[in-house]
């Protein structure tokens, strides 16, 4: 058995033609649509990225019990669990927050790994001068981005390029082997959107400001122009990355790949480009521009192509899909359902599912309403981080957050071991107050711009938030957080 995960960063659904898209230039994307089953209720889980990465090695939600961190000693590590079963697992990146305090033990539990410089303001090339800098390169990491891209004038020199073509390189090699599984991981489309001129060529736009291609999180009041011309640059980008699908589509038609090779193409998360008024994200509640992501699964084992599934999929069965299909027994912590079934003939596998950012509202869905749930009070506390592993997204934790430090537990999934209990400030752009709870009707209103009152649908959720929430050992300050009742 062989299996590839094709992973996009920061991938809005809404700018693909397998979602509606009609200007954006993807065919490749399209062409996938004819191949494979896509999925249109699919859900992150635990957002932004690396809590995503922690749920495709855990297969389950993260986000309640601490925020950005390494794999722990007591998760359980999907990529691992494989190369110990005998199943050889390469990993080809340019996530360059692997290389950070927050998530430094990822990559380590693949069998091989390579890894490529230079995304988002990586402090990769050194660079003492000003020298072909313009004067807007003001902020440290603003001005590293446009250093790198000194190093990148070509295509193929630039990060996305390189992780494809080490993928490629991969299949090239190994494609008449057996029982290996490649992950294909680009942080593209991920803003600063940096890209070449025949890709921006694709989307001609009246437009006279300064280059606007790294848009900040937060309600964006920079007017039309300048946001079509973020759009813009996003989809340049989007189609980058539509090119180097097609590499990969390629490779599976060459080698006909197709008879014996699982296949997953999909993203951590979205990205807002002015929908509700805003660009980026985690300063907003999760919205479905963020949070309901493009998914698209091959299973040679059932041969469904050019079909569309409706279930409600999350992050965390990516990992319980891969053991199964390699055979290999799901640990007892795994909170994901395998897809098999699903791809096969659209069987549900959960009646709701939970996503959201530690701190932040805790969300649920279940196809028909999604319910937002705010923190009960302005100081959004009780709020704690439960690890072994002490480290936020860029540096450790402080000796000063370290001064008071419970230990807590066990909880079910951290195998007998109890956990350090340090209290959180969360991400403090977070403002989950500001907006409040929300509810909404999926059907008649897809686009949530309209929040409801609905006793009953609001009772509703909160069952579900309630029940899934015990089911994930969430600690008993969330529930007060929340101000729910448990």
């Amino acid at each position: 058995m062989k299996a590839i995960m094709v992973m996009y960063d920061t991938l809005n659904r809404h700018f693909l033609p397998n979602y509606g898209c009609q200007w954006v230039k993807a065919p490749n994307f399209a062409r996938l649509a004819e191949l494979v089953a896509t999925f249109d209720v699919a859900y992150g889980g635990s957002l932004p990225t690396i809590p995503c990465r922690r749920e495709i090695h855990t297969g389950r939600y993260n986000f309640l019990h601490r925020a950005w961190g390494p794999i722990e000693p007591f998760d359980d590590s999907m990529p691992e669990i494989l190369k110990k079963a005998g199943t050889y697992t390469h990993l080809a990146s340019d996530g360059y927050h692997y290389w950070e305090d927050g998530a430094n033990t990822y990559h380590l539990r693949y069998g091989t790994w390579e890894f490529f410089r230079g995304q988002e303001g990586d402090v990769w090339q050194p660079y003492l001068g000003n020298e072909g800098l313009p004067e807007e390169a003001k902020s440290a990491r603003y001005r590293q981005e446009l250093i790198n891209r000194m190093y990148m004038p070509r295509e193929e020199d630039q990060p996305q390029s390189k992780t494809f073509a080490a993928g490629l390189e991969f299949l090239n090699r190994n494609h008449a082997e057996d029982n290996w599984f490649l992950h294909i991981e680009t942080f593209d489309p991920h803003e600063p959107y940096y890209t070449q001129k025949h890709y921006k060529d694709l989307y001609p736009h009246d437009y006279d400001g300064p280059l606007y291609d790294w848009p900040g999180y937060g309600e964006f009041d920079k007017g039309p122009e300048a946001l079509e011309h973020i759009r813009c640059e996003y989809a340049a980008l989007v189609s980058m990355c539509d090119a180097n699908l097609g590499k990969v589509l390629d490779a599976m038609d060459r080698y006909d790949l197709w008879k014996d090779t699982l296949l997953i193409v999909n993203t951590d998360h979205g990205f807002h480009l002015g929908e509700h008024g805003f660009t980026g994200k985690c300063t907003m509640p999760f919205y479905d521009e963020v949070a309901r992501i493009p998914l698209f699964i091959w299973d040679p084992r059932s041969g469904i192509k050019g079909e569309r599934r409706s279930a409600l999929v999350q992050t965390i069965d990516l990992a319980p899909t891969l053991y199964e299909y390699f055979g290999v027994d799901i640990p007892t912590d795994v909170q994901g359902k395998p897809l098999k079934d699903t791809v096969a003939s659209d069987a549900p596998v959960r009646e709701a599912g939970l996503f959201g950012a530690h701190g932040a509202h805790v969300n649920c869905v279940d196809g028909e309403h999604i319910y937002m749930r705010a923190p009960a009070s302005e100081r959004n506390q009780p709020l704690f981080n439960y690890t072994l592993m002490p480290t936020h997204m860029r540096t450790l934790f402080s000796t000063d957050e370290l001064q008071e430090i419970d230990l807590a537990g066990p909880f079910s999934f951290t195998k007998g071991c109890p956990v350090m209990k340090i209290k959180s400030a969360a991400f403090q752009r977070i403002k989950a107050n500001k907006y409040g709870t929300l509810l909404f009707d999926m059907k008649s209103d897809p686009t949530q711009e309209n929040p409801v009152q609905d006793e009953a649908a609001e009772k509703k959720m909160i069952g579900h938030m309630i029940r899934l929430m015990k089911e994930n050992d969430a600690p008993a300050e969330q529930f007060e957080r929340l101000g729910l009742d448990a």
